[in-house]
């Protein structure tokens, strides 16, 4: 680590900092209110684990002032996207939503459906989740606002060839390309479609419906029908857009779901009450980050970037930034009006929260599932492995081991197979520890290595057509969740058993997700957006959901049973009938052997049987 600039050189005064490396390259930017006091912080005796990584990584530190907080914020995510620093985290969007255009800078301006990146001066509507809603949409927003959707090319060819395509004599299109409309009409007609698309629907519906009750009034049926069918595309598009709020109501919701490497983010947007479109993306937190400052940078990934609807009146998040009245700030800035950053607590709002939570939580499965399912990335995986762990192949086939109790109980430990990259599940298995009596882990790894290798060098000796096939393969790479410890224990077991030439041996830990490996003090560096380090992690949340799993079942079932189970001589007819006689099962509990014996219909033996059970009792 480089040493700290003087403090009287570093300005007390908001700024933006960075962190620069060997040769020159800015691998970290920050921002603070105070450059002097924030900056001293990274000099500290106690750093957490990736902050430390970033600085024996750095080389020097750099400064820029500005006016304010605001004026920080906004430089900091300016040098964030043109430097892109490694130790800053990362957004992918998990995929390319389409939106609804409105092209206002042209002479006539036009409709489409587009991706990518936004043209400065278009109007965008959306994101949207599916194209073929958003065409559907579109089609029936044009027998009421019927302007232009061909490209400029087209354009210019119809108006040279002096006659209109056929969306005009469908009436979806007003030709403006023959002048079959004038300038100021076809502008009312953008204008309306515009207020129709931010949610203000109800003025285009009641003005539909007053010419209609006109033309019907004057007997200009043709008319009426026509508009009739109008309002009934117009009512039909207003119902693709889901009411969930007042109509004078302009708000944004934010719903995340994350684990230890990445954070999955969907945003609603609420314009008049009506959801006019969503967006979702992908965090990767290279960076340490607590909720509350991963939330800032979330807030900066939706509102610095061309948002088409821009700040809403309020933003619904599911925890406060770090510094919210610096966000509010910014966003009223460019709001120019008063945005508040708020937290649902109940009603309408909080059920929401919970809707785009959901989404948030099935995009992420899904983004998890496009990684494990591709063969490329599995393959790429599995190298990274070799490579970085130093194993002599890839690792073909991966085990992975957890142990589940609550203060001692029900002890369980689980294994999960991983072949070919892929959660081989007929293979998965589950122990229940035998010799453990109390809260000790180690112990419990122990067994349940021991079990299973002992398993497979027996089988081993057998004919191969004889072979038991749960434990006759053995692991090219197993791996324990958790730290030194455990490795410590694993190493010892498979070194025991005479197995250490032939299988690999890593622990995962969960703080930091640090992989360690025997014969080496620190950790392992994979880089954290390798495929191996997510397919690690992934075995690792596979281990330990199946171990928790058994465990809630064992305990479930132990809570469930009775003390007067497994008695002999005492079946369920002879048990209700005693619990019934009795009482309850307190007044079973405290029954002395005479009064059992009193019982004509319950045997003597039986008797002493049931006594001899509850006696016992704690």
């Amino acid at each position: 680590m480089f040493s700290k600039p003087p403090s009287s050189l570093i300005p007390d005064s908001p700024g933006s900092y960075q962190f620069l490396d060997a040769d020159g390259r800015i691998i970290y930017v920050g921002k603070a209110k105070s450059l002097r006091s924030r900056l001293s912080t990274y000099f500290a005796s106690r750093l957490s684990f990736r902050t430390r990584q970033m600085m024996n990584a750095a080389a020097s530190v750099e400064w820029i002032q500005v006016a304010n907080e605001v004026e920080a914020l906004i430089l900091e995510f300016s040098l964030i996207q043109r430097h892109k620093p490694r130790y800053n985290v990362r957004f992918t969007d998990d995929k390319s939503y389409p939106f609804m255009c409105v092209s206002t800078f042209d002479e006539w301006p036009r409709v489409f459906v587009t991706r990518g990146r936004h043209r400065k001066g278009n109007r965008y509507f959306g994101p949207y989740v599916h194209v073929r809603a958003i065409r559907e949409t579109l089609d029936l927003l044009l027998q009421t606002f019927p302007i232009r959707t061909c490209t400029d090319n087209k354009f210019r060819r119809y108006a040279r060839l002096g006659k209109p395509c056929l969306l005009y004599h469908i009436e979806k299109c007003s030709a403006p390309c023959v002048d079959a409309i004038d300038a100021d009409a076809y502008a009312d007609l953008t204008r309306s479609l515009l207020r129709f698309l931010e949610g203000n629907t109800a003025p285009i519906v009641d003005q539909l419906e007053s010419q209609m009750k006109a033309a019907a009034g004057e007997l200009n049926f043709e008319l009426a029908a026509r508009l009739r069918d109008r309002l009934e595309s117009v009512r039909q598009a207003v119902e693709t857009q889901q009411m969930v709020g007042s109509r004078r109501e302009d708000f944004d919701v934010i719903g995340m779901v994350d684990d230890k490497l990445e954070t999955a983010v969907q945003v609603f947007f609420v314009r008049n009450g009506r959801v006019l479109g969503r967006r979702g993306f992908v965090v990767d937190k290279a960076e340490q980050l607590e909720t509350s400052k991963l939330m800032g940078r979330i807030l900066e990934r939706i509102y610095f970037e061309s948002n088409p609807l821009g700040p809403p009146k309020q933003v619904l998040v599911p925890a406060l930034p770090i510094d919210p009245e610096l966000y509010e700030q910014w966003l009223s800035s460019q709001r120019g009006s008063k945005v508040a950053i708020r937290v649902p607590q109940r009603g309408a709002k909080k059920v929401l929260m919970r809707t785009v939570t959901d989404n948030a939580s099935e995009s992420f499965a899904r983004h998890r599932l496009k990684r494990m399912t591709n063969h490329n990335s599995r393959a790429r995986a599995l190298n990274e492995l070799q490579k970085y762990l130093q194993l002599q192949s890839a690792p073909l086939r991966i085990e992975c081991y957890d142990a589940s109790h609550l203060s001692g109980q029900d002890y369980v430990g689980s294994m999960v197979v991983v072949e070919d990259g892929l959660p081989c599940k007929s293979q998965y298995r589950r122990f229940k520890i035998r010799t453990v009596n109390q809260n000790d882990d180690f112990a419990a790894i122990e067994e349940v290595l021991t079990r299973r290798l002992t398993s497979y060098i027996k089988q081993r000796e057998l004919p191969v057509g004889e072979r038991d096939k749960r434990f006759s393969y053995p692991p090219q790479l197993l791996l324990v969740d958790g730290g030194k410890g455990q490795l410590s224990v694993a190493v010892k077991t498979v070194r025991s058993l005479g197995l250490e030439h032939d299988i690999a041996v890593a622990a995962l830990a969960k703080r930091f997700e640090e992989v360690f490996v025997p014969q080496q003090a620190q950790a392992v560096r994979i880089p954290r957006q390798s495929e191996a380090l997510y397919m690690l992690q992934r075995i690792r949340d596979e281990s330990h959901r199946f171990a928790v799993e058994y465990h809630r079942q064992l305990r479930v079932k132990r809570m469930k049973r009775s003390l007067l189970d497994g008695i002999s001589g005492l079946g369920p007819a002879r048990r209700a009938r005693l619990i019934k006689e009795m009482g309850s099962m307190k007044a079973v509990r405290n029954v002395e052997l005479a009064d059992l014996k009193a019982l004509s219909w319950l045997p003597d033996k039986v008797a002493e049987n049931v006594y001899e059970v509850v006696s016992r009792r704690p």
